[in-house]
């Protein structure tokens, strides 16, 4: 399986995603932006939910290349504690248990996983061990 984007996350057993920390102000975004302002920054694996949303039809094609037969997944955006807000799926949670606030952990899923290739994506899911 391959990144959807080269240089997204680091190559390490635990992943992290790779942000950019702005040269002058500090001020960390995700994903890093091409350029000299900002130095690549790996971003921490937990955080919290801040907001989400259920994404309910198939995303046009291109640039959505995953599988035909859509279905519903949960979208949040997912505060990283004095870094960034990232947008992510969400995954191994039931729409009705999402709750903004719950601990989320990082972790990666294939964007189709029929394909003969499978591209990873970022998402989070529930923290192991978060009551």
């Amino acid at each position: 399986m391959r990144p959807i984007a080269p240089g997204l996350f680091t190559e390490e057993s635990q992943p992290r995603l790779v942000g950019g920390r702005h040269r002058e102000t500090g001020r960390i975004v995700f994903p890093c932006p091409p350029g000299d302002d900002y130095v690549p920054f790996p971003l921490a694996r937990q955080g919290t939910l801040w907001s989400y949303t259920i994404q309910r039809y198939r995303p046009k094609s291109p640039p959505y290349a995953g599988p035909e037969a859509f279905a519903p997944w949960p979208v949040g955006y997912v505060e990283l504690p004095g870094e960034t807000i990232v947008e992510a799926r969400l995954c191994e949670v039931d729409f009705a248990a999402i709750r903004i606030g719950m601990p989320l952990e990082l972790t990666f899923v294939p964007l189709d996983p029929e394909a003969p290739e499978p591209v990873l994506v970022h998402a989070f899911r529930p923290a192991r061990g978060a009551a």
